[in-house]
């Protein structure tokens, strides 16, 4: 889940988890690449909002036959991040919530510091700005 990555309040004990995923599937990833003769890879699927068991499709959400398309386009490129929009976030919000996350430690912010009086305003503002490297819809 995107929530491993951007970590957004409410739910620490399940972004705590998809971190957890995040860092393992990492690890996992450069050790199957570093085995000589190895031909399995690991690929870190990070999903947006999908309706997923008996919950009713909601307006925004991705249906799972969508995450999965995604998906197996992506491990047939060989990304190892497999980043999926939905109806409601496109990747590119994303790339930049996942940027100033980042920044947060570089910058020695307070932690999960958009969610800050003190730097909403720098925030929203960042959110404006293109990306360095990005193209004209913003995605990198």
């Amino acid at each position: 889940s995107k929530q491993g990555l951007t970590n957004p309040p409410g739910n620490p004990a399940y972004n705590t988890s998809k971190a957890a995923v995040n860092a393992y599937s990492q690890n996992l990833a450069r050790d199957l690449r570093e085995r000589k003769g190895c031909a399995i890879s690991a690929h870190l699927l990070i999903p947006g909002w999908t309706t997923t068991g008996d919950a009713v499709h909601r307006p925004g959400a991705w249906l799972p036959e969508q995450v999965v398309d995604h998906m197996e386009s992506e491990v047939r490129a060989d990304h190892f991040f497999i980043l999926c929009p939905d109806e409601e976030t496109p990747n590119a919000t994303d790339h930049k919530r996942i940027l100033w996350n980042a920044m947060d430690i570089i910058e020695n912010r307070p932690a999960l510091s958009r969610w800050h009086p003190d730097y909403s305003q720098a925030f929203a503002d960042f959110m404006k700005q293109d990306l360095p490297g990005s193209t004209k819809d913003g995605d990198a």
